[in-house]
This record gives C-alpha cells, structure tokens and sequence, in this order.
C-alpha cells in the first residue's frame, strides 16, 4: 500500500491549511501540531492513506474534539483521549479498528486524528466528512449518506468515557454528546461509529489533508517570496476576497456548548466605505454587506490576518484586527440536494435557500505518497 509519512515540515503546513479550512472553528491548530510534531521526535510515525487505496472492507473511525472553540483555546487536552476512546470503542464491537480519519478537516479538528495515530500506529486517511468545519455532530458526508448512528464514544481530559450504544437519530446523537460535552466542561474528545472503507471511499470528501498542506504550502512560499500570502491562498483555492478591512464590532457568547455571535468588519484600502457583517455559530456562517447577503454556509467564509494569511478563529477575533474575509466554493458532496438539507441555510435556522458562490471542484492528493516500507 502507498503511504504519505508526514514530516515536521508537512505538519507546519497542514496546521495553517487547516485553519482557514477552519471556517473559524475546528479549534486551534496550535497545540495539535506541537503536539503532532512532539510525537514524530519520539520516534513515532504519522501516515496517510489515500481513500482510493483503502481495503473496501477496512474499519474506519473518524476522531475529533467536540465543544466551543472559546473553551477549548484556554482548557488544553490531556493528550491520551483518542487512546482511550478508540479502546472503549473495540471492546465494545469486539473487533480492532483499521484506520482513522477526522470527521471534520477544519481547524485542530484536521490535525487530531493523526495524534490518536500515531500513539497507536495506525493509518489515516486522506478524507474527511465536511471539507471544512460544522458546529454539529450530524453535518457529515457521512451522516448524510447512511454513516450508522452507534456505537459512538466520547472522552474528556478528567479519564471519562461515555459510549452511547443507542440513539435514535444522527441528530439525537448530537444532541446526547453535546449534553455530555457541556458535563465535561464544555470540550471533549469524541468518535463516531465505524464505516468502511468503501463507504469512506463513496462519500468522505477526498484528500481534504493534501488540500491543507497545499494552502499552507503556497502561505509559506508566498511569505518567503515576499509575496501577498492571501493572494496566495486564493489562487490556491479558487476562492475570492469580500473584503479587506478592520474588526469593528464583535459580540461572542458561549450558549449550549456553541460559540455564538457577531461579527463586523469595516472596509479598508479598496473597500474602504463598505462594511460587512458575519454571523457566527462556531464558525462563520453568513457574510452581508447591508441586506444583501453576499455568501452562506455550506461555501466557506474564512477569515485571515491580511498581512500573514493565518487564519483567525472565532475565539480569537478582537476589536482592530485588520483581517480579509475570503470566500471558497464547498465541496461538491456538501452542494447537492440531499446535503443542503442538513448543511445549507435553512439547516441553521435561516429563511433562504442556498447560493453557491464559485465552482465547487474535489482537491487532487499530495504526490508524496509511496510504497511503504
């Protein structure tokens, strides 16, 4: 089989893909990657998979945190949750796990399941269930598509683990580990039920890792070419700018295990006049400029520092940061029919229909992928 084994240097870069893949949430991409890094220095390997190469019968779990990003900034993991839920997890299926994978790529949420990983040498894959990042547990490609509603396990920085052997729905799952999450103060650890690998094959967003390491990838270049590293990202992406400007207003709140709230940006340079507004639900979920409403979720509205191109998440927007709002097309999974239902507008509780902005186009795989040793 073909594997990628990830370097310091590809965790430098994933990290920063991550967080404008982000949408603002996710969680930090700081401590995963030391952490990350941390392990490969301890002999330790991180590999990826591509889901083309994946065993069709293969079980796959997708592992990641759970909570408000605000919360999970400040109250740092413990480090051995993943370990420990993946062990609840075989002893209560009485079977092993093949490979990992993240339920969502955004944020540190892209970076967990490759901690998880490399504590216990297994695979993950190059795929993910959003393409981005959503507030909530239902709001995967797989969920979407059938992905079994248990077992699904949830663990917490203290030594908790909560498995939920039966829920009803995959929206009564949120609802049951998000109860659980604000018990355990409000960001925990959590795994869903397995797939296989030609289900994760036939519905996970392809190569949504090699996507991060390309975005970072043409940050750090930009920055050592003295280059706009946001340009950078756009050509990369196929994203467009809303807008470059200041943080003038932002109004947060943690409420029912979400970060909720408002931002405002007024224009600058070029934009200057204008002012634009995003709303927030742990990630940003709708850009207007006045009434008119100029992008919406499931496209990804990220949000950078106009000078280094990092990303800035929710937890961190303050007043005078001088930022640009980007616009990228969401994966071609999360645009159709089906998807919208439970990712588009109407899903988060507003009264429109989605309005794609761009070309949505699935991300090819990084060409380091070799036979393993």
């Amino acid at each position: 089989m073909k594997y990628w084994t990830l370097t310091e240097a590809d965790i430098d870069r994933i990290a920063i893909g991550c967080g404008i893949l982000g949408t603002g949430g996710g969680g930090s991409t700081y401590h995963g990657s030391l952490r990350a890094k941390a392990l490969l220095r301890e002999g330790k390997r991180i590999r990826m998979v591509r889901p083309a190469d994946v065993d069709p019968d293969a079980q796959i779990i997708g592992i990641g945190g759970i909570g408000a990003p605000t919360v999970g900034i400040e109250k740092i993991a413990e480090g051995g949750e993943g370990v420990r839920l993946l062990h609840a997890l075989e002893r209560h299926m009485g079977s092993k796990v093949d490979a990992l994978l993240g339920d969502e790529v955004g944020g540190g949420n892209g970076i967990a399941p490759m901690l998880t990983a490399a504590m216990v040498d297994l695979p993950v894959v190059d795929a993910d269930g959003m393409g981005r990042a959503f507030p909530e547990v239902q709001m995967t490609t797989f969920f979407i598509h059938g992905q079994p509603v248990q077992p699904a396990a949830l663990a917490d920085a203290d030594g908790n683990v909560l498995v939920v052997t039966d829920a009803t729905t995959p929206k009564m799952l949120e609802k049951l580990l998000r109860a659980s999450t604000i018990a355990m103060g409000c960001t925990a650890l959590m795994t869903t039920a397995p797939m296989s690998g030609d289900f994760v094959r036939r519905f996970g967003v392809p190569h949504t890792t090699s996507q991060a390491w390309s975005l970072g990838d043409a940050v750090l270049a930009a920055r050592a070419a003295k280059a706009d590293p946001v340009e950078a990202i756009l050509k990369q992406s196929g994203g467009v700018r809303l807008m470059r400007g200041k943080v003038t207003d932002i109004g947060r709140r943690v409420m029912a295990g979400f970060t909720r709230g408002k931002l405002t940006v007024a224009g600058l340079d070029g934009d200057a006049g204008r002012t634009l507004t995003v709303e927030i639900q742990n990630e940003y979920l709708v850009a207007r400029e006045g009434e008119k409403i100029i992008t919406m979720v499931p496209d990804l509205i990220c949000i950078v520092d106009s000078e280094t191109g990092r990303a800035i998440g929710t937890e961190e927007l303050r007043y005078g940061l001088r930022i640009d709002v980007l616009s990228m097309p969401a994966p071609v999974l999360l645009r159709s029919e089906i998807a919208l239902a439970s990712v588009g507008p109407r899903a988060f509780g507003y009264d429109f229909d989605f309005v794609p902005m761009g070309v949505s186009a699935d991300a090819p795989a990084v060409p380091y992928y070799e036979e393993d040793a």
